[in-house]
C-alpha cells in the first residue's frame, strides 16, 4: 500500500475511534475536518446533514456515513479549541451530536458560561463535564484530528475527504451531493 502523503487523500483512515452517523461499510464515508467557531464549518456541517438526511431517505441508512473531526483553527477562533473539548466531554456522556449541533448553532456564544448552559441544556452530568474541562482530559483526542489532518494537507477548516479523496468543489447542496452519489459507484 502506498501512504500518499499529498494534499488530495486521507491518511488517517476513517475508524471507530471517530464520531460518526452512519457505519463505517457506507457506500460513502465522509469526513469533515470542522471548527466550531468557524461560520463556513459550522455552514458546511449543517449542509452534510441535510444531504445525509435526504440520502437517508432515497439510498437507505447504510449509503452515507459522516464523520466529524476537530480542527479549531486557534490563532482566529479563540473559543474553537475550548468548544472542541467541550463536544467531547458531552460525547462521553453520549451526546457528541447533540453537542455539536448547539455549538454550530450558537457560534457567536462560545464563551465559557454559555457552553455550560449548553451542556446543562442537554443534560449533561455538569460536575463530571467541569472536571473534564479544567484538567483538559479531551486535548490529546483533539491533537489527533488536528495532527491527522496536517498529514493529510488540510490547513484549515472545513476540509472534506469522500471515500479518503479530498473534495475540492463548490460547498453548494447540489455539487457536493452529485460528488458524494459519484463517490459511491
Amino acid at each position: 500500500m502506498i501512504d500518499d502523503h499529498s494534499s488530495s487523500s486521507l491518511v488517517v483512515p476513517a475508524s471507530t475511534q471517530n464520531h460518526s452517523q452512519g457505519v463505517l461499510s457506507a457506500a460513502v464515508v465522509l469526513v469533515m475536518y470542522g471548527d466550531y467557531q468557524c461560520p463556513r464549518s459550522a455552514a458546511v456541517y449543517k449542509l452534510i446533514k441535510i444531504i445525509r438526511q435526504e440520502l437517508t431517505v432515497s439510498f437507505g441508512e447504510d449509503y452515507l456515513c459522516f464523520i466529524f473531526r476537530h480542527f479549531p483553527q486557534t490563532q482566529i477562533h479563540p473559543h474553537a479549541q475550548r468548544a472542541a473539548q467541550v463536544a467531547e466531554a458531552a460525547a462521553v456522556q453520549g451526546k457528541f451530536w447533540l453537542m455539536s449541533d448547539t455549538l454550530c448553532d450558537h457560534q457567536q456564544r462560545l464563551e465559557n458560561g454559555y457552553l455550560v448552559e449548553y451542556a446543562n441544556d442537554l443534560r449533561l452530568d455538569i460536575p463530571q463535564f467541569l472536571k473534564e474541562l479544567s484538567k483538559q482530559v479531551h486535548v490529546d483526542r483533539i491533537n489527533e484530528d488536528i495532527e491527522g489532518g496536517i498529514r493529510s494537507g488540510v490547513t484549515n477548516a472545513p476540509a472534506l475527504f469522500i471515500n479518503n479523496i479530498r473534495y475540492t468543489g463548490r460547498w453548494k447542496i447540489t455539487e457536493l451531493t452529485v460528488a458524494i452519489v459519484a463517490a459511491s459507484h
